[in-house]
């Protein structure tokens, strides 16, 4: 086993100036960067532990200043100088190699919000899923999943290629399997397969990004959990996008993660952060990860920037998204009164919405309009102008009636 080691030094204080030129010069000119960024009166910031828990009362982080309205994508994803400006309200304490400061701050703050053992920082969702369903599955191969999830359809055949695992896809083209049918695919195999390799593990996406959002029903994933438990088959959720999973459905993050063994949360979909995920679990499962992640190159000396961001942007986020989807039904519903727009929820869905307009509507005069005289960006349609409005804490930069008068003033 191995554990992550803190390198101290005599300089453990830094500034935030010192660094940035390392991370972000390739993205901002370096002459605007301290008028940009106000980083020219920043003082010292002091990696000190105690100053992490000074880091509240923001309950909703201030937007960029063109405060534009996205209707696409789960969240914030800031420009580079926003990113550094954000940055400076922050408490940032610097880590090294993942241990301590702000990124044990954080892996602490999630294993709260899970109720898991531990939690372990990660720098992609990828490897927190493979790493998580090689080391649940052990030496048995077969690992059940989604026909639709990120774990087969998008993770380059990374359980097979990499950890001789062999996925098993169920429920073609559907956003979930049912325990039934889970349990009709195991108990199946015996007659089907010559050699037993065993299964070892289950892994659940929710919600689905390749179904549009959608999610697996709570009574679902309590029988499935029920289910492996009965089994001993070991189950890992993919919780990438749980924060809207659980502001949609109202079922805390802590519930869902009780069902489970293993549980990844990405760090950038929503929270803003530039990348990173983090995997809580039982200690026994987290205390191997460390090793895994330096075999697999994942082991980087610093993620404090990240971390700091996500503990910053934390605190009131679920607020904040209890307001986004209450905001949301309230604009919809007046939206959908203007002849010419029809706003739909999909069945189970989660923060993305159906969205058609009538043929007389022209896209693209609509969609320049809306971004040009009222910061408000919309997405694509097909040829029969349906398409999909995604809702994002963005919502909540300006109130519905600016919305619905730049909608009104913009088709007509």
């Amino acid at each position: 086993m191995c554990k992550r080691t803190y390198e101290a030094d005599n300089d453990h204080d830094i500034s935030l100036s010192s660094n940035i030129k390392r991370f972000y010069m390739a993205s901002v000119n370096r002459r605007d960067f301290l008028k940009n960024s106000g980083l020219a009166t920043l003082p010292m910031l002091v990696a000190n532990p105690v100053l992490a828990a000074m880091n509240t009362g923001h309950q909703q982080p201030a937007p960029p200043a063109t405060q534009v309205i996205k209707f696409m994508g789960d969240g914030e994803m800031f420009e580079p100088t926003e990113y550094l400006n954000i940055l400076q309200q922050a408490t940032i304490v610097r880590d090294s190699y993942g241990a301590g400061g702000s990124v044990e701050a954080l892996e602490k703050k999630f294993a709260g919000i899970t109720g898991k053992e531990k939690a372990i920082y990660m720098p992609s969702g990828t490897m927190a899923n493979q790493l998580a369903i090689a080391v649940l599955s052990g030496e048995n191969s077969k690992v059940f999943v989604q026909e639709t999830s990120h774990v087969y359809r998008d993770e380059a055949d990374a359980a097979q290629a990499v950890f001789q695992k062999r996925l098993m896809p169920l429920a073609k083209d559907e956003p979930f399997f049912t325990a039934q049918q889970l349990q009709t695919a195991v108990e199946a195999l015996p007659s089907e397969e010559v050699f037993k390799t065993g299964v070892g593990a289950v892994s659940i996406e929710n919600p689905v990004r390749r179904s549009s959002g959608r999610m697996v029903p709570l009574e679902e994933l309590r029988k499935i959990s029920t289910y492996c438990r009965a089994n001993n088959i070991k189950l890992h959720f993919d919780g990438a996008r749980i924060y809207m999973a659980a502001a949609w459905s109202g079922v805390s993050i802590k519930e869902y993660a009780s069902l489970c063994d293993t549980f990844y949360i990405s760090l950038y979909k929503y929270f803003g952060a530039a990348g990173g995920a983090v995997l809580c679990g039982d200690k026994a499962v987290i205390d191997k990860m460390p090793h895994l992640i330096k075999v697999h190159g994942g082991s980087m000396y610093g993620n404090w920037t990240n971390a700091a961001m996500v503990l910053y942007r934390l605190e009131g986020f679920e607020d904040r998204m209890k307001s986004t989807v209450q905001k949301a039904n309230e604009l919809f519903d007046a939206l959908n009164k203007i002849s010419g727009i029809t706003i739909k929820a999909l069945p189970g869905g989660t923060n993305t919405y159906a969205f058609a307009l009538s043929p007389k509507i022209e896209i693209t005069k609509l969609r320049d309009a809306l971004n040009t005289n009222y910061n408000i960006r919309i997405g694509r349609v097909n040829e029969k102008n349906e398409g999909f409005l995604t809702v994002n804490e963005t919502l909540l930069y300006q109130d519905n009636n600016y919305i619905i008068n730049a909608f009104k003033k913009c088709i007509g």
